[in-house]
């Protein structure tokens, strides 16, 4: 774990101090990469898919764009009828209702557990019906969802189970790797995720051969011989140069994720009781994306935070059902619970480049807030 001085302003996130590690081993990297001279499908790409495929326990992993583009190209390869129903979390971010769109699909919002932030399991099998074909689930703030009685759901309903992993590398529930619960994992590796790129990069994770064929061939404009497409796919492949950024990091994601839930471990045991914490269900093993509390008076907090110097983030501030672009799917329908979240959440500092020291002093002025 850094111990470092907290400096004047104690930023959310500082990539080039997160990165800092790493930077020898990317200079020597891309040395070798130019040398190369192969930009695009090479050895880093393959190497990557194969050494995160063994690291979460699949069977196979196939390199896209972006997050976004794992996920709606991991719903494309089931081949569900048009505007089939997917229920989705009603607090999640838009993306992976976005993916559920973009794949020709509705999104049903199910409220959260207002405990862990994710999708409530009690209140699923009340949104399924003849047109429902899948559950997405998303590993909110890379605390794992409560994926033994989902999945109980999900086979006595016969639908399938998509994980948006995009928070969440390397938290497990009961000893399992997110994203392997389902027949697909999404993963997006953004440069703020615990793994990150340095630029846009995402993944999809399966043990299905036949959905690993597939996928293969729609982030390549559903090309599986070149100049022949077989199907409508898209041009979505992971950047080779992302892939050998990644190929450094991934030895490192255990420590990254240690060094993230000691801080968590910090701030949930020094932070005031005024504050909702995060909670973790039993079994599960949270690697803190995002350390996020919960306040009535949250914009009067971050605001004095701001003036102390200190950075936060909101995660997020309108619940998807009140965004503009998606009214003809949720106009009039409340969902409380997320309205709640989304109006009282925030997240406080917690990175790679995150100290103890910096930790302890965004404790003592919330604390100093609070009395």
């Amino acid at each position: 774990m850094n111990h470092t001085d907290p400096v004047n302003i104690i930023e959310y996130e500082n990539l080039k101090k997160s990165n800092l590690e790493f930077e020898s081993h990317f200079k020597t990297k891309l040395t070798l990469f130019l040398d190369k001279g192969r930009y695009i499908l090479g050895n880093e790409v393959s190497q990557f898919e194969q050494s995160f495929a063994s690291y979460c326990g699949a069977k196979f992993c196939v390199g896209v764009a972006n997050g976004l583009d794992a996920l709606e190209l991991g719903i494309k390869t089931f081949d569900f009828p048009k505007n089939s129903e997917i229920i989705v979390p009603s607090n999640t971010y838009i993306a992976t209702i976005l993916a559920i769109v973009n794949a020709g699909h509705i999104p049903i919002l199910v409220e959260p557990d207002i405990r862990t932030y994710n999708i409530n399991p009690s209140l699923i099998e009340e949104n399924i019906n003849s047109k429902t074909r899948a559950i997405v689930v998303v590993h909110l703030y890379g605390q794992p969802a409560q994926m033994d009685e989902i999945c109980r759901i999900a086979k006595i309903n016969n639908l399938e189970i998509i994980e948006d992993c995009a928070q969440a590398h390397g938290a497990t529930f009961n000893g399992k790797i997110v994203g392997t619960f389902g027949n697909i994992g999404a993963y997006s590796f953004y440069p703020t995720k615990n793994l990150g790129a340095l630029g846009d990069a995402g993944a999809v994770i399966t043990s299905d051969e036949k959905i690993y064929e597939k996928l293969m061939a729609l982030r390549n404009y559903g090309s599986e011989k070149k100049y022949f497409n077989k199907y409508v796919g898209k041009n979505s492949r992971l950047d080779e140069l992302q892939a050998m950024f990644l190929n450094v990091k991934l030895p490192f994601l255990n420590k990254i994720n240690q060094h993230k839930r000691d801080l968590a471990e910090i701030y949930s045991k020094h932070l005031s009781n005024f504050i909702i914490k995060p909670f973790e269900i039993q079994g599960a093993y949270h690697v803190y994306h995002i350390y996020n509390i919960r306040i009535k008076n949250r914009d009067e907090l971050k605001s004095y935070l701001h003036k102390e110097g200190i950075q936060t983030e909101i995660h997020y501030p309108i619940s998807p059902n009140k965004q503009e672009g998606y009214k003809k799917f949720f106009d009039n329908i409340s969902f409380p619970i997320s309205e709640e979240i989304h109006s009282t959440t925030l997240s406080l500092p917690l990175s790679y480049g995150t100290s103890i020291n910096d930790v302890m002093f965004v404790i003592n002025r919330i604390n100093s807030f609070y009395n």
